[in-house]
């Protein structure tokens, strides 16, 4: 068995650029309400969902919120004001250095899989168009446990699968509750720096931080590749 751990990515945000979503609610709200105020209370609410254990797909629960917020603003929504937020959340670019840093890691020997809040489809179709789904041997998500990350079950189930220790784990991500959700379970984890988002200072925390996922792939690759 390789003494490599089996890198996990998450998708949304660590890998696909949200920045692109931005005009949808540039044009709904001017600046009154911005998409990462939007994915900010997706997150918040699927967490909720999970703790009242009641479980609706991540792509209902950013249509509910979207439709919140506008009421919150006296916004009227059409129709095709959610279709295509839907479409532009599926349709995601990757961001620049993410299809370098995902070949690096793999030429270095490393096995790739992600675990995304999305619906299986939903994240099969996004990897799809970004160009980016030859890179991973394996895509996991939520779906299958019906309860979003950082909830532990999310982690130990893509374990099981796996049929690995958690210690064999790495989670990259962009989202501090994610890498502490992941650590919390037995994982490792590396943090990517993204736009808005940075680490908390409580709680278990990622062994690796980068500014990108070049400078993540490169503190992985040295961390254990280059020992080998």
């Amino acid at each position: 068995m390789s003494d490599l751990p089996l890198i996990v990515f998450d998708v949304n945000e660590t890998l696909l650029d949200i920045r692109t979503v931005e005009p949808v609610f540039k044009r709904v709200f001017q600046d009154k309400v911005d998409v990462r105020h939007w994915f900010a209370n997706l997150v918040l609410y699927s967490l909720a969902l999970t703790a009242a254990r009641s479980y609706v797909p991540f792509t209902d629960i950013g249509a509910a919120v979207f439709k919140m917020l506008a009421d919150t603003q006296g916004v009227r929504l059409e129709r095709a004001d959610s279709d295509e937020l839907r479409q532009k959340f599926s349709t995601m670019p990757p961001y620049p250095e993410v299809p370098g840093a995902l070949e690096s890691l793999r030429n270095a020997g490393f096995r790739l899989f992600t675990l995304t809040n999305n619906l299986a489809e939903v994240q099969a179709h996004q990897l799809e168009r970004a160009g980016i789904a030859g890179f991973f041997e394996g895509l996991f998500s939520v779906d299958s446990v019906n309860r979003f990350k950082p909830w532990p079950q999310t982690y130990d189930h893509v374990a099981r699968e796996l049929a690995v220790q958690p210690s064999q784990l790495c989670m990259v991500a962009c989202h501090a509750w994610d890498t502490l959700g992941a650590v919390a379970a037995g994982w490792s984890a590396a943090f990517v720096r993204r736009a808005d988002n940075e680490l908390i200072g409580v709680g278990p925390q990622p062994q690796i931080i980068g500014s990108d996922l070049t400078d993540v792939a490169q503190q992985l690759i040295a961390r254990y590749a280059a020992r080998r």
